[in-house]
């Protein structure tokens, strides 16, 4: 009897710590891996302001679309770093290579220096394994003579793993970084509609 009771109680205590452990977490970055600047060097720097993202999506959590008006919310899959800053991140990232300078976000610079000042407001961030992420953002560009104001909107093909959706999101980044780069350099060379 003695002996039944030892084995049970020791079945129960590995029960009760099996319970308390958890499954492993990951992180993702929505920053691609570094590239080689494939343009040339854009006569201006630019200057990418903090990105405001959706409240839903603003948590450290993955957030997934589930049909019309469902969301989960993935504790065991979170960004590196909060939504926001992840995006200005992947942005600055893909601008700079793309226009083949530097972001001189909060850092001292000359009177005369050429400028490009860019705001992006994400208004829509949706994930869905085996559909797509969409992104859907209200930006800027401007120096101190010219001006644009753009939306847009980007779908890519998602894959059924979290590592393909965020390799959706960072094509989709990279497709917005690619309009922005463009009205940057028409704004900064004093062109209007820069918009496509």
């Amino acid at each position: 009897m003695m002996t039944l009771t030892r084995h049970a109680a020791t079945a129960l205590m590995v029960a009760a710590l099996a319970a308390c452990s958890s499954a492993p977490v990951h992180f993702h970055t929505l920053v691609p891996p570094a590239a080689t600047v494939a343009a040339p060097a854009a006569p201006f720097s630019i200057d990418l302001l903090a990105v405001a993202v959706p409240p839903q999506v603003d948590q450290p959590a993955m957030v997934l679309r589930s049909g019309s008006s469902s969301v989960n919310v993935l504790d065991g899959e979170r960004w590196a770093s909060p939504l926001g800053d992840e995006i200005r991140a992947a942005l600055s990232a893909d601008l700079s290579s793309r226009l083949g300078t530097h972001d001189v976000h909060g850092l001292p610079r000359a009177k005369d220096a050429k400028v490009v000042a860019i705001q992006v407001d994400v208004r829509r961030f949706d994930s869905e394994l085996g559909g797509s992420a969409t992104l859907e953002a209200a930006w800027s560009v401007r120096t101190g003579e010219q001006s644009a104001s753009c939306a847009s909107r980007v779908a890519e093909p998602s894959g059924g793993s979290y590592d393909t959706l965020v390799d959706a999101h960072q094509r989709a980044l990279g497709q917005l970084a690619d309009q922005i780069a463009a009205a940057s350099r028409a704004v900064a060379a004093g062109q209007g509609g820069a918009c496509r």
